[in-house]
């Protein structure tokens, strides 16, 4: 029985629960093809990232910072310079090649039954790598994510699944992306449901926790299996737990300003003849602060490690706080693709680093290391809006499981309330319009049971 008012779905578009539904073979079928591609996929793009980095920095290919660190001069100006033309020249062939404009996913989910241009995806998720790989300030778990969403339409069109099939099967192909890019399956799995298709429902969790289990297990196959930021075992305490009542408020108010900024970048990409020419003046002046700062390169995995650990100083994490913001403004404003959740969770963490510090002075015993977790914790919350996905993701990602759930939980539920009161937005949404993100609410509340 379906509610008054309530779409109905027929059954054979319809979501298979079990294997006895009618199409549940041809479903489930693609759900495995698209975490066994999608972890290929995962695998091939963090190979082909860190060898350009290593070319084009000459160092590491894990550590773009320390590299960056002992490059000379020239060489913090070529490799920028180079990824801003590259992104140019990327941006008119692709504008070439592929007809049409590129789809964002979450636009795709919600407005295009999860269709989008295959080549042009492809395309736009490759030259990320390069990006990224050359010290764009932007997230590597772009390419993937965008790989999963066309591998996932691929074998919805060879499968011949219904529009809310294949909804669901892009969102778990984005998700599954993820979860093989930094070894997080479930929190890839929970991230697919959360923060692109928008709902928990029970029918769509075990289509998303399979995607993301067969694509992490397969990229495990080239990648390490190891978690992304080594912590201590950092414990709860009194101190930390009104540490973290008293900042979720002020983070969710960072994580709205930040998803304001980066939703203006997004919008104000570069058109025309301004796609060769921005990128060369934006990417070229990122290279010239690396020269002295040479933490704004990259995703920022490598400062929140940093903070984590409280290997920082306070001068310098305030200094980064923000620089490195800025820096990837900057690079998506020059038209550079990329990933945000890297960056979204380098801010959360030099946020909680800063105000962990001035906290320690107050009330000292917490290391102010777990002061920058919870920080990010919170501010990926609040600008992700998945506060369910960003636990798990923290826990995956760190390798922690229990440690410091208490305050984590509390300061991501506060982030993610004030957030969402202030701003409907996430940094995944960067691209709708006022009046798609109202159309989208209405069809949450349209599909709810």
């Amino acid at each position: 029985m379906t509610t008054p008012g309530t779409p109905s779905i027929p059954s054979g578009d319809a979501i298979p629960s079990t294997l006895e539904r009618p199409g549940a073979a041809r479903f489930w079928l693609a759900v495995v093809l698209t975490g066994i591609g999608t972890g290929i996929g995962a695998a091939v793009l963090t190979r082909l990232l860190e060898l350009v980095q290593h070319l084009a920095w000459n160092g590491s290919g894990t550590s773009i910072l320390d590299a960056a660190e002992h490059a000379g001069v020239w060489r913090h100006i070529a490799v920028l310079l180079g990824a801003g033309l590259v992104t140019g020249a990327g941006q008119l062939i692709l504008k070439q090649v592929s007809s049409g404009n590129g789809i964002d996913t979450t636009a795709a989910i919600w407005f295009h039954a999860g269709r989008m241009p295959a080549v042009r995806t492809l395309g736009s998720a490759v030259l990320s790598v390069l990006d990224v790989g050359m010290g764009v300030s932007l997230g590597r778990e772009g390419a993937p994510k965008q790989a999963g969403a066309v591998i996932a339409n691929f074998f919805s069109d060879r499968e011949r699944l219904s529009d809310e099939q294949r909804r669901l099967l892009v969102a778990c192909g984005a998700g599954a992306g993820m979860g093989a890019a930094y070894g997080v399956p479930l929190g890839g799995a929970l991230f697919a449901l959360e923060v692109m298709r928008g709902r928990l429902a029970l029918r769509y969790v075990l289509p998303a926790m399979f995607a993301s289990v067969v694509a992490t297990a397969v990229s495990w196959l080239a990648l390490p299996d190891a978690p992304t930021y080594i912590i201590p075992a950092y414990s709860s305490s009194i101190s930390c737990v009104v540490w973290a009542l008293l900042v979720g408020p002020i983070a969710g108010v960072v994580s709205v300003g930040y998803v304001r900024i980066i939703s203006w970048a997004d919008r104000s990409r570069p058109t025309g003849w301004q796609r060769l020419a921005a990128p060369l003046l934006g990417l070229g002046l990122l290279g010239v602060v690396s020269i002295w700062v040479p933490q704004v390169l990259g995703n920022g995995r490598d400062i929140s490690q940093l903070a984590f650990m409280n290997q920082a100083a306070p001068l310098l994490l305030l200094t980064l706080f923000l620089l490195k913001p800025a820096a990837t403004v900057l690079c998506m404003r020059s038209g550079a693709p990329g990933g945000l959740f890297t960056p979204s969770l380098t801010v959360g963490a030099l946020l909680g680093a800063i105000l962990g510090h001035a906290w320690s002075w107050l009330w000292p015993g917490v290391p102010p290391g777990l002061f920058a977790v919870l920080g990010a914790g919170a501010v990926l919350a609040a600008t992700t809006q998945g506060p369910i996905s960003t636990v798990v993701l923290m826990m995956e990602l760190t390798g922690r499981y229990r440690s410091f759930i208490l305050p984590l939980l509390l300061i991501v539920g506060i982030a993610t309330l004030v957030a969402r009161t202030i701003e409907p937005r996430s940094i995944y949404d960067a691209r709708l319009t006022d009046e798609e993100v109202e159309a989208r609410q209405k069809l949450r509340e349209a599909t709810s049971q």
